[in-house]
């Protein structure tokens, strides 16, 4: 189940290689929004965003490198 999932995933984003660091820039520059908007909530003192963006960019380079 796990490896069919793998296997669909890689192949959808083998043609679609630059689509997670752009979706981690997106939420990186969400995070940098929220720190202006919504200075005490939650998610501006966590940098949630910041840090799942981050972690999909890098993962995305290194995928589109490997494919």
């Amino acid at each position: 189940m796990i490896s069919k999932l793998l296997d669909r995933l890689s192949e959808y984003l083998a043609h679609r290689k630059g689509m997670l660091p752009i979706i981690g820039l997106f939420l990186i520059v969400c995070n940098l929004l929220i720190q202006f908007i919504l200075p005490g909530n939650i998610l501006a003192t966590s940098n949630l965003f910041l840090h799942i963006g981050l972690i999909a960019a890098i993962f995305g380079l290194m995928l589109a490198w490997a494919l």
